[in-house]
């Protein structure tokens, strides 16, 4: 075998853990190194690499990380990037900033789109053009509309982090992360601290790329089943244009505490008539780098045995305290040189702060003590190893987990091959847990290590208020330092970006990003392999697909036969079948015999409109996997579960609300987009009624007083979840989904009693509940502590007079990718905006995201019909077409693809269906930009808002706009 001359081998060996092999290469002129793994993943991946340990908070990494693609020097267009979702059949596409580095991988299934995403990637980033006006816009800009107005700051990464620290958890994490690392680089925010960024220079910020972004401080790889000598041949051809150079990115370690510290922050919250609980602690640790691929594990493991499920000793202590609502931190942590280790509750009194910090060292000591059972240390061994066999990655490409994986160690100059193999790593933790391994590693990291934080955090209803003047303050002051010559200047510079921003790019550059053509595009939907027949009174769908021996199992239970006023009971009902016991074990008891005899079982519910209905597809499902001589087990414990739940456990059901809702309050800010999703289609559609329901703003006031009726109705809270059991699951409306290759589910048949197990469900009437529901859309604005805004506008198509067809994706795939993308994001500053279509149930959708604006992103709504109307060349229309079909050829494991096919049955999406639409986006054309521009000229003048923000913003919006939002607090 031969390899490229302009690199040299270091390592080469077969890793059967990950079915690879594994090359590492130098290039020998600049020394930038290269991890190839060559398997039979068609799922090709590509990752380059940079260590980017920054000196302080202004978010220069992460700023740079948005410019670079932004334009290059063989791609000299404003945003190659958008161009690449917009038109290639990818199945991953991003780029992250971590404390110390930055990493831009890619994926794909096709060879030649996959060499056309590296090429793009590595112009990007060795040659972008990163000019003055892409960091003003990516990073942060004074803008000013005339000499009259105020200034004020404007730029994506500036408005996304006011967004990431309008959230608690993330001022918890931020704060816990630099009070332990106060004199490296990790004390730092990569992010970008908003009080900070406007502090960085352009000068700055190109000095960042020219010390970093160098194949002398690269880290390449690749993994999948393309060949090893091409993916050499495309690098060197990058890599050879320049010389080798020393890069001083070494990420320093940080001296250790003598003594433990605290810190006492608040955050912009709200203070609630009452209510002292709006606080947060977190107890944190740094620890030494683990020596090896054992102590590694081993950090994972423990992590999982105090506090990595419900049963767990730390986490069970914590949660029956009655301190708190929920816990924060999950243990150990894998992305930093020197690790961080983190437990801590949410929803506690501040004033008990230090009485959870005691609970938190008094129960590690304890566990250290007395230790784990052999029950405990059987579960989460045969949970991790499953895991590490399994491999599945879900829609996460297996090879981008590889990379990350290895550069733990290869970052630092350490073995990139050693975080690859677990096999001898994990028989060697196995022998040691039973011999006090994990006692004495608790009193190591934990007990023993002074190198310790407690950071306290509690809501301030005035910070948001005083940031946001205190920032006012700041901008007056250097507008009143500007002179008449100087604010002309900075109005200038606004309008010069502004145009920028709209100026539309050459179609002969457009023309050089390399893309497919409609040619190498497959016509043909692909069929997913099912067998439908009856297993007993259930229906049966089977799926023969490859699985490496596990069999997949999934319970399904037609949610119609509930009377709807239950449906908002669901997801607690589902966590209560899971983590209350039975009538003969407790819960930690039957936690442990799911984790030593299954993969995993899970409960989710499934939701979404029917085919040519006006109904939903609307299921419950419990869901195992489990290897051969598990499955009757597997079985035994599902049974247990949907039958013999302990449904009377009230304590333990307080805690799981408590938890579910600290965990939605949490989700506000992260999920905002979702959240005024749901909220908008709740009024359109019966599945998105139920939607809201169970998942939306009135889910959480329904938990809010869910918690208060533990206390004051047990007998009738306990009295709906039985009702729950009685009716749901019945096997006359159940179905049964089976995913893995024949010889094992022949095996399964003809060893296991499935029938009679279905036998033990009873099959009585079944009638369908009556769900009748007077739809009322309204437009509202749902007010939260926040610095940034999520803006929705939509309706239901369908109900306006449209029928679209497949070909309605790619408009929207354009409109994503141009309109909404300039207007919203580029010009306005969110960190997104979109557009969303469900051609099943008509429902349409604008969304934005971590949005300084309101008012004006409903205008750049209200305009996109204007923009579809003005037609799409045929360059533009090939990438969109190309875009949509890999968004519908998505990637899927063996599991995913077996529910995938009973879904479809579900919910009537046939064979048929698929292929028309398929069809149907293969063939669009203008005409179907025309018909789109008039659907959403109908949502400009008949859609409903949606605002999920702060006071000021919606209170403004609504001065301006007299009646535009009925105003709800959520938070």
């Amino acid at each position: 075998m031969s390899y490229h001359a302009a690199f040299e081998l270091i390592r080469d060996e077969q890793i059967a853990e990950v079915n690879s092999q594994a090359q590492l290469f130098r290039h020998k002129k600049t020394g930038a190194e290269v991890l190839s793994l060559v398997n039979d993943d068609e799922n090709k991946v590509f990752g380059i690499t940079f260590k980017t340990p920054p000196e302080d908070s202004t978010g220069i990494a992460h700023i740079l990380e948005h410019s670079v693609l932004c334009g290059s020097r063989k791609y000299p267009v404003k945003k190659p990037f958008v161009e690449l979702i917009k038109g290639s059949l990818n199945t991953f596409l991003n780029a992250m900033t971590f404390p110390d580095k930055t990493a831009y991988p890619v994926a794909s299934l096709n060879l030649k789109d996959f060499y056309n995403l590296v090429d793009v990637y590595l112009d990007a980033v060795f040659f972008p053009l990163i000019t003055e006006d892409t960091f003003r816009q990516e990073g942060w800009h004074y803008e000013l509309e005339d000499t009259a107005s105020p200034l004020v700051y404007k730029g994506v990464v500036f408005n996304e982090m006011k967004g990431v620290f309008s959230s608690p958890d993330a001022v918890m994490r931020d704060i816990s992360q630099r009070s332990l690392y106060p004199d490296v680089t990790y004390g730092k925010s990569s992010g970008g601290d908003p009080k900070a960024i406007p502090e960085l220079s352009y000068a700055q910020f190109k000095g960042f790329h020219t010390k970093f972004y160098h194949p002398s401080n690269t880290r390449a790889f690749f993994s999948g089943d393309d060949d090893a000598g091409e993916r050499l041949a495309i690098l060197d051809a990058y890599f050879s244009q320049f010389e080798r150079a020393p890069v001083d990115a070494e990420v320093k370690l940080q001296p250790r505490f003598n003594a433990p510290r605290s810190i006492v922050a608040t955050y912009a919250g709200t203070k609630d008539e009452g209510k002292a609980r709006d606080g947060m602690v977190a107890v944190n640790w740094m620890i030494d780098p683990p020596a090896d691929r054992t102590e590694s594990l081993s950090h994972g493991m423990l992590s999982y045995l105090l506090a990595g499920n419900p049963a767990a000793p730390l986490r069970k202590a914590l949660t029956e305290s009655g301190l708190g609502e929920g816990m924060t931190g999950g243990g150990i942590g894998s992305g930093l040189r020197q690790p961080m280790a983190s437990f801590g509750m949410k929803g506690i009194d501040p004033a008990d702060a230090e009485k959870v910090e005691a609970l938190i060292l008094s129960e590690l000591a304890k566990i250290a003590e007395t230790g784990f059972a052999a029950d405990q240390l059987e579960a989460a061994a045969n949970t991790f190893e499953f895991s590490l066999r399994e491999n599945n990655t879900g829609s996460y490409p297996r090879g981008m987990v590889y990379m990350f994986n290895a550069l733990g160690t290869w970052l630092h100059d350490g073995d990139p091959l050693a975080a690859l193999h677990f096999e001898d790593a994990l028989t060697a933790l196995k022998d040691k847990a039973g011999k006090g391994h994990f006692e004495s590693e608790i009193r190591r990291l934990f007990i023993d290590n002074m190198h310790r934080t407690t950071v306290t955090l509690s809501a301030d209803a005035g910070q948001g208020k005083r940031e946001s003047d205190k920032e006012a303050e700041i901008l007056a002051g250097v507008r009143a330092g500007l002179d008449d010559k100087a604010l002309q200047a900075t109005v200038v510079a606004t309008e010069k970006l502004k145009a920028l921003q709209e100026e539309v790019d050459d179609p002969a550059l457009l023309a050089r990003i390399p893309t497919l053509t409609l040619a190498d595009l497959p016509k043909e939907s692909r069929a997913i392999p099912i067998d439908i027949g009856k297993l007993g009174d259930a229906r049966l769908f089977y799926h023969d697909l490859p699985t490496l021996g596990i069999l997949y199992l999934d319970f399904g239970f037609d949610l119609h036969v509930l009377d709807k006023e239950l449906l908002p009971y669901l997801p607690l009902f589902g966590r209560a079948l899971l983590q209350t016991g039975t009538s003969k074990e407790d819960f930690v008891s039957l936690t442990q015999r799911i984790g030593r005899s299954t993969g995993g079982i899970q409960q989710h519910r499934a939701l979404s409109a029917r085919q040519g209905s006006d109904g939903s597809a609307a299921w419950f499902f419990l869901s195992g996997k489990a290897v051969p001589d598990k499955i009757e087990e597997m079985l035994a414990i599902m049974g247990d579960v949907l039958l013999d739940a302990r449904l009377d456990n009230r304590e333990r059901f307080k805690q799981m609300a408590l938890e579910e809702k600290a965990g939605f309050e949490a989700r506000l800010v992260p999920s905002g987009n979702s959240i005024v999703d749901t909220r908008l289609k709740s009024g359109l559609t019966e599945a998105s009624w139920i939607a809201e329901q169970i998942g939306g703003v009135s889910y959480l006031q329904f938990i809010r007083d869910l918690v208060k009726r533990v206390d004051s109705d047990w007998d009738g809270v306990q009295a709906a979840l039985v009702r729950i059991r009685d009716t749901l699951f019945n096997r006359g409306r159940m179905v049964v989904n089976v995913t893995a290759d024949g010889a094992l589910w022949s095996q399964a048949k003809g060893e296991i009693e499935i029938e009679s197990f279905l036998g033990r469900f009873p099959n009585g009437d079944f009638a369908f509940a009556d769900w009748a529901i007077d739809y009322a859309p309204k437009s509202e604005g749902l007010i939260i502590p926040a610095q940034v805004n999520y803006v929705g506008k939509g309706a239901n198509l369908r109900a306006l007079g449209f029928e679209l067809t497949g070909a309605s994706s790619v408009v929207l795939k354009f409109l994503n990718t141009t309109y909404l993308w300039d207007k919203v994001r580029v010009q306005g500053g969110a960190y997104g905006g979109s557009s969303r279509f469900d051609l099943t149930s008509g429902n349409f959708s604008f969304l934005s995201y971590r949005d300084p604006n309101l008012l004006k992103t409903l205008d750049a709504y209200d305009g996109a019909s204007k923009a579809l109307n003005a037609g799409i060349g045929d360059n533009d229309l090939t990438r969109s077409i190309i875009g949509v079909i890999g968004d519908v050829d998505g990637y899927e494991f063996p599991d995913a693809k077996g529910y995938s096919s009973m879904w479809r049955q579900l919910t009537g999406t046939t064979d048929a269906i698929r292929q028309q639409r398929r069809d149907e986006i293969l063939a669009t054309t203008v005409a179907d930009f025309k018909r789109m521009a008039d659907a959403v000229d109908a949502v400009a003048r008949h859609g409903h808002v949606v605002v999920l923000g702060g006071e000021a913003a919606i209170t403004a919006a609504n001065e301006q706009r007299p009646g535009l939002l009925a105003v709800t607090k959520v938070m």
